[in-house]
């Protein structure tokens, strides 16, 4: 297995001190890292940082992990789902060109008067889409479990065999289960098999009297990001399980803790090659 960064972990970053993609892969280089996971939100000119991207990328020696799509396919409107897909085809054609084979895909959100089955058949029918176009292309769209629509493990099992493309995988999120009330080590060993890309994360429960930000998980428990291996997840069966099934992929540290985003990062990503030296 292959570890990464996803660029996610700096937002704070990228909000506060105006990191750009460039200043990123910089920072992946300098902390031993083989990738960089690379999110459609942080492009400023796509057009004219890609190229550049590719070179920098090249001399740095890294590879692209999988490249994020922040797409919803919950739109009342057909347009609006057509402009969705349009843009999981043009993150398809940017994975090709920075030569990644996964593209980081969501389901979509919770929107007024939609109910949840009606929310699912958008899903899935702009899903089956997506995957015909994918499949030409050579690119694994992967669902990261994540929200009301694919937050737990069976939901994300069942969009990807109602789609039946082998081009429609899982992207394993080891902390989000948490959020949705879900044994994170279940989630994982029923997952395992349809999995094409794991985000390395962990969160810590904290009380119902936290008034900080926190996560708000379905049944009303507060939970802060928190350093890979510190916090409620369980990192070395999820690591194990994957083993089990021969996944050679990339585990992505994405780190959503309330430290310094580099320290967090830089900790989680110790204690991700601590775990994979010890098995």
């Amino acid at each position: 297995m292959k570890t990464s960064v996803s660029m996610y972990s700096l937002h704070k970053y990228t909000v506060n001190e105006n990191l750009d993609v460039f200043g990123f892969i910089q920072y992946a280089s300098s902390i031993g890292l083989e990738g960089v996971e690379l999110l459609d939100m942080y492009w400023k000119d796509v057009e004219q940082e890609l190229p550049k991207v590719k070179l920098l990328l090249a001399e740095k020696n890294l590879i692209v992990s999988a490249y994020d799509i922040s797409n919803n396919f919950v739109k009342t409107s057909e347009d609006e789902r057509k402009m969705e897909i349009q843009k999981v085809y043009d993150g398809i054609d940017i994975a090709k060109n920075l030569n990644t084979n996964v593209v980081r895909i969501f389901s979509g959100d919770v929107t007024e008067n939609v109910s949840f089955e009606q929310g699912k058949s958008w899903i899935i029918e702009c899903l089956k889409e997506c995957a015909s176009y994918a499949e030409k292309q050579g690119i694994i769209l992967a669902i990261e479990n994540h929200g009301y629509f694919a937050g737990r493990s069976e939901q994300v099992i069942e969009l990807i065999e109602t789609v039946g493309s082998t081009h429609v995988r899982s992207t394993l999120d080891t902390g989000n289960f948490l959020l949705v009330d879900e044994e994170p080590s279940h989630a994982v060993a029923a997952l395992k098999k349809y999995v094409a890309h794991v985000h390395f994360k962990d969160f810590v429960n904290v009380g119902t009297d936290y008034e900080g930000h926190s996560f708000l998980s379905l049944s009303g428990g507060k939970f802060l990001g928190t350093i890979a291996g510190e916090g409620k997840v369980d990192l070395h069966h999820a690591i194990h399980e994957l083993k089990s099934v021969n996944y050679e992929g990339w585990l992505s540290v994405e780190y959503e803790g309330t430290d310094d985003p580099k320290v967090g990062t830089e900790k989680s990503v110790d204690n991700l090659k601590q775990i994979l030296q010890a098995l």
